[in-house]
């Protein structure tokens, strides 16, 4: 099913635990959305909110959800913590980077 940014049922419930949320955190706390922000219908709601506050990793730019896993999971590996910039004010749609390196993992 489709989620409709208009619709109460979704946006609702959505708007309310992002501004409590806020409310609580204090003005220093960043908050990092690690899924796609190519969509406004939570990107807005959380900038809406959080402002420069919201950040994302740089790299995810142009990745498809798999993509984005697979870099996450190379990152945790290496514990290589990847570089987070603000949402606001960044280009949100971009070109599809190389693919990943095939990697094998072992115990």
């Amino acid at each position: 099913m489709d989620i409709d940014v208009s619709d109460p049922r979704y946006r609702a419930p959505l708007e309310r635990d992002v501004k409590r949320l806020a409310e609580r955190l204090s003005p220093e706390s960043e908050v990092v959305l690690l899924g796609s922000i190519a969509t406004g219908k939570y990107v807005d709601v959380l900038l809406k909110h959080f402002g420069q506050r919201l950040r994302f990793p740089a790299d995810f730019v142009g990745r498809g959800d798999m993509s984005r896993g697979g870099l996450l999971l190379r990152c945790a590996v290496d514990r290589h913590e990847l570089p987070y910039i603000s949402v606001a004010g960044t280009v949100r749609k971009g070109k599809r980077p190389p693919k990943l390196e095939p990697r094998r993992y072992t115990k």
